[in-house]
């Protein structure tokens, strides 16, 4: 199965999920009103070729012809969802939310990985700008908790459907909205990798069992309304189309005989 990686591989996704989860947290103390998303892109980019890495999204594109992604970080704020692109234009205020998606392909020249230049992580937080409501604070929480919820089902003997039905379990008797046209994926030697991880039950995807090697990024995007999203006209950034505030957190995990491993974990997290 193409899809399950070496015990040599899995140990390098782990080692740059690290570094990758160091860095995701180094940037996210920059977050406060008044900076710009671009700062923030910027110091990443940085701190991933400081790393001996390389961005994983930036110059992206899933398709030719797609216009390819333009910065290292995917910046969304608010209402979006992903794909937000990191503008000197994107200032942050008090009171928005901040969603920040980041990827890394490690170890570059090394010989390794696709095309030489090492193995992708996928690590992804969203951040209060200052103080916010109750009721943001409790949107992000419960999304976070959705995605610990999910890693916790991704054990050997269990299958993909079976996460996906744990995070839905838990968030949609809460209310929010789980979306459905973004999901979780396979990662290692590429960016996206089958198989889709959805966050929410898919039958058909009990026929993708969880073998240890397996390495997939989960991630839930859950939003205070509607799950409906639309594509804004730069061809990237995805925002809800009822215009409800949506959070997003993600991690890289390995599955092995003894329990998930979160790659991408960050220092101060507490789980």
């Amino acid at each position: 199965m193409a899809y399950i990686k070496s015990p040599e591989e899995v140990n390098k996704i782990i080692e740059g999920g690290k570094i990758i989860g160091e860095i995701l947290e180094k940037i996210s103390l920059m977050v406060k009103p008044g900076i710009s998303a671009w700062e923030i892109d910027q110091e990443a980019e940085k701190l991933i070729r400081e790393a001996g890495g390389r961005p994983a999204f930036k110059n992206y594109r899933s398709y030719r012809g797609e216009p390819p992604f333009p910065s290292t970080i995917c910046a969304s704020v608010n209402e979006e969802v992903v794909h937000g692109i990191a503008s000197k234009e994107k200032i942050l205020k008090e009171g928005d939310i901040f969603s920040i998606d980041i990827g890394m392909q490690w170890p570059v020249n090394s010989g390794l990985g696709e095309n030489g230049n090492g193995f992708f992580t996928d690590t992804a937080i969203t951040i209060p700008v200052g103080e916010v409501s109750q009721k943001i604070k409790q949107l992000l929480s419960v999304t976070q908790e959705s995605l610990e919820k999910g890693i916790a089902a991704a054990v050997v003997g269990n299958n993909i459907a079976d996460i996906g039905k744990t995070i839905e379990d838990y968030i949609k008797p809460q209310g929010y909205g789980i979306v459905r046209d973004l999901v979780g994926h396979g990662v290692g030697h590429s960016v996206h990798e089958d198989p889709k991880v959805p966050n929410y039950y898919d039958q058909q995807l009990q026929k993708w069992d969880l073998h240890e090697g397996v390495v997939i990024a989960i991630e839930p995007m859950v939003t205070m309304g509607d799950y409906n999203v639309e594509t804004a006209a730069d061809g990237w950034s995805i925002s809800t189309v009822d215009k409800s505030l949506s959070a997003h957190f993600e991690h890289t995990v390995v599955i092995t005989k003894n329990g998930p491993i979160v790659a991408t974990r960050r220092p101060s997290e507490k789980f």
